[in-house]
């Protein structure tokens, strides 16, 4: 078996998901401009639907709305309980 910094198992290079995931990144940040407020609060929406559907525990939504020369700004982070479930987020979004 190879040393590494990741613990690799003999079978197959594999890698602890801990070596990944240690729970340290649960918040998964999302920014957009859009024409109106109206299309911004709409995305929001959709934004936290997701959220809710991906959460254990309550997903913490903390959006900002920011008038622009050319609209408005959505800055959004989610903060979920655990790492999984933002990079389960950050995928649905793709």
């Amino acid at each position: 078996m190879n040393k590494c910094s990741a613990n690799e198992t003999a079978a197959c290079c594999c890698v602890d998901v801990g070596t990944i995931m240690d729970n340290t990144d649960c918040t998964a940040s999302y920014s957009q401009l859009f024409d109106d407020r109206a299309a911004a609060e709409a995305m929001l929406t959709s934004l936290s639907d997701k959220a809710r559907a991906v959460e254990s525990e309550p997903c913490e939504i903390n959006a900002r709305f920011n008038e622009e020369r050319d609209g408005v700004r959505l800055d959004v982070d989610f903060i979920f309980a655990c790492q999984a479930e933002t990079l389960i987020f950050q995928l649905g979004l793709r």
